[in-house]
């Protein structure tokens, strides 16, 4: 595994460090696929620093637009049900940054992803962070944070949830989590293994890496 703090370590200042985390879990050369790849820059950044062979899905035709025009290979599909086109084990990762909470169905997604890439690297808002507990505590109604910014009427995010229930899932189907990456004001931190109450109270941001259970 490549190191994520040989780029991103300490404070960072940068709105998408969870990228450069991304980035730099990915080994030199590999192949992978980037769901709902927006406009290309976490696509864009494994090709020129990583050497990867690069794919991506967007469903916005925009979003094609601008990653075509950085000479990207992204095709325009849904993640909720377009996966079953691509091949078992056709990736070396399957990369999922902040899309999950606005897939139809989530479980369906991962599956489809375990069964497409060896290993997946999957990042979600943290719904447990203690600051969103706080604000519907004291004042009743759906917060908004750096990573949850939009208002609860005009969102794409569909099926919140916290960094705990996303560790049951992953069991749910069968799925390891062999690395977690936890951001926090800026702070990164990691920790073999799934992520713990505490990492579930404070972090606003989780990144796994995950594999399918052979066992």
């Amino acid at each position: 595994m490549v190191d994520p703090r040989s780029k991103a370590s300490g404070n960072i200042s940068t709105a998408r460090v969870d990228l450069e985390i991304i980035a730099n879990l990915v080994p030199e050369g590999s192949r992978v696929l980037d769901i709902g790849c927006n406009s290309g820059d976490l696509l864009d950044l494994l090709v020129r620093r990583r050497g990867v062979d690069g794919r991506g899905l967007e469903l916005s035709q925009e979003g094609v637009n601008n990653c075509v025009s950085k000479g990207l290979s992204v095709v325009q599909g849904n993640a909720d049900t377009d996966l079953s086109y691509y091949p078992d084990n056709g990736f070396d990762f399957v990369i999922l940054s902040q899309t999950l909470q606005a897939t139809q169905k989530p479980a369906d997604v991962l599956q489809e992803m375990s069964r497409i890439g060896k290993k997946l690297i999957v990042s979600i808002p943290n719904f447990g962070h203690w600051s969103i507990r706080l604000a519907l505590l004291l004042g009743g109604r759906m917060p908004e944070t750096k990573t949850l910014d939009a208002h609860w009427y005009d969102t794409a995010n569909i099926h919140l949830c916290t960094l705990i229930d996303f560790v049951e899932l992953c069991k749910d189907l069968e799925l390891e989590i062999e690395h977690t990456i936890t951001l926090s004001r800026e702070r990164v931190n990691q920790k073999s293994g799934a992520p713990n109450k505490l990492d579930n109270l404070f972090a606003e941001l989780g990144v796994f890496v995950i594999h399918r259970n052979e066992s």
